[in-house]
């Protein structure tokens, strides 16, 4: 199974051996960046990554995200780029992990044009920096390494590497929650170990403990409370689970309206801008939604121009990745700027990135408070229950135009159907169906 990219004008071909090979390279190198200049400043080694073993996985999952999305860029842009999506992965892994393990694991509220010591500019500027040689050179030098060894060997050590890696994780996170900080608690929770996996855990949760204490000496405690008894009474109160899942179909519904009359307003036309086959729901309106509500709901109080500062970058980042990937997926263009000043490949350009920033501030200043006051009035059980029958109608949904997609771009290649999804697939959405549904979406090469 092979994943597609572009790159220097030509398609570079990555299969997903090469690009978890990536993900452990980078998790590596990273690993020893980090470790080096925690040692350097605490005068002693300091094994700074997140679990056991010598990877720090946040630069590996960087580095995915770049070479998925970023291949076709080069120069500032490629810049650019880099620094918002590691200064965004960065922020996202800053709140999960002080929300997983219970303590923040860094901390920049100490250097200047730092946001809630998550990011700060100096740090992201970095990289910017490692990101962009990671992409221009990085990428090939360490493909060049991997098809230096026999592949089924390469193949075997990949899959270890995952495996190993899982398991630190799991069990880091089962140490470092609390789970096994004492062996009396391990044999509450894991009556069927016998007593030499009691003992191992033991000894590795001591092992974990010390080797996190002298890594992060300064890691602080978490500061937010825990949300308040009363709240549970109300249904999708605050920014939770529930809250954001409806918030996703408000903006997928929402989303897809808006660009329907925008359509309308400037080409004179009605057509589809819908993402799915059932219904008008945008995903790429709905996610944007849903995401810059879970990332910037604490800062929805803050001033207009931060908001459409960010809401720009942002918007901007994200509406790139989903060019690439649906791109790279489908093998159809949803969308081409091409024709308007200032784009990016015509996968973005300015005016409307712009209108991104103008939306976060509109969405959180006009929208969102009265939104969010209707879905908190929805009774508790029927909150819950409508909650997640949009979800399993939305992996329907999905599912279902997935396989349409991919079909329409079989039929365009000229793929004949050879089994029953194909031949359905055909019967209930043929060509004349699918360019009604996406008016817009054109076959790359």
């Amino acid at each position: 199974m092979k994943t597609w990219y572009k790159g220097d004008g030509a398609m570079i071909r990555f299969t997903w051996y090469e690009l978890l090979w990536l993900f452990f390279i980078y998790s590596f190198l990273g690993w020893v960046l980090e470790t080096a200049a925690a040692t350097v400043k605490q005068k002693k080694f300091a094994n700074r990554g997140l679990v056991n073993g010598p990877f720090c996985v946040i630069y590996g999952i960087a580095a995915l995200f770049m070479t998925f999305g970023l291949q076709e860029l080069r120069g500032v842009w490629l810049f650019l780029f880099a620094t918002i999506y590691a200064t965004v992965i960065e922020w996202v892994a800053g709140h999960l992990i002080e929300k997983a393990f219970k303590a923040r694991w860094w901390d920049y509220s100490r250097i200047k044009w730092n946001l809630d010591g998550y990011i700060c500019i100096p740090a992201s500027l970095v990289w910017g920096a490692l990101g962009y040689l990671g992409i221009r050179w990085g990428n090939r030098f360490a493909i060049i390494v991997f098809k230096m060894l026999p592949l089924f060997l390469m193949k075997i050590l990949v899959l270890v590497l995952l495996g190993v890696l899982v398991v630190d994780i799991l069990g880091s996170y089962l140490l470092l929650r609390g789970k096994g900080k004492n062996l009396a608690r391990w044999e509450a929770t894991n009556e069927g170990l016998d007593k030499v996996s009691n003992k191992l855990g033991s000894a590795i949760s001591g092992w974990v403990g010390k080797r996190i204490q002298k890594a992060y000496p300064k890691a602080m405690e978490l500061i937010r409370k825990e949300e308040k008894a009363e709240k549970g009474k109300v249904f999708a109160a605050g920014c939770g689970f529930y809250k954001i899942v409806l918030l996703f179909f408000v903006g997928a519904f929402l989303g897809d309206i808006t660009e329907t009359i925008f359509c309308r307003i400037t080409a004179g036309v009605w057509m589809s801008r819908s993402s799915v086959v059932w219904g008008p729901f945008s995903i790429v309106w709905g996610l944007a939604i849903a995401l810059v509500t879970a990332m910037l709901y604490k800062y929805k109080d803050k001033s207009d121009s931060f908001l459409f500062i960010i809401g720009t970058l942002l918007g901007g980042a994200y509406e790139y990745l989903c060019s690439v990937f649906t791109e790279i997926v489908f093998g159809k263009v949803f969308w081409d700027y091409s024709e308007i000043p200032f784009n990016l490949g015509g996968r973005i350009n300015l005016l409307y990135c712009f209108f991104w920033g103008i939306a976060a501030v509109v969405w959180f200043k006009k929208i969102y408070p009265h939104i969010s006051a209707w879905i908190e009035k929805i009774p508790m059980l029927t909150g819950k229950l409508l909650t997640w029958f949009l979800i399993i109608f939305m992996v329907c949904n999905v599912a279902v135009s997935c396989i349409a997609l991919v079909r329409y771009d079989e039929r365009g290649k000229g793929v004949v159907a050879e089994n029953s999804i194909q031949k359905w697939a055909d019967e209930h959405y043929d060509d004349a169906k699918m360019e009604k549904i996406y008016p817009n979406a054109k076959a790359t090469e």
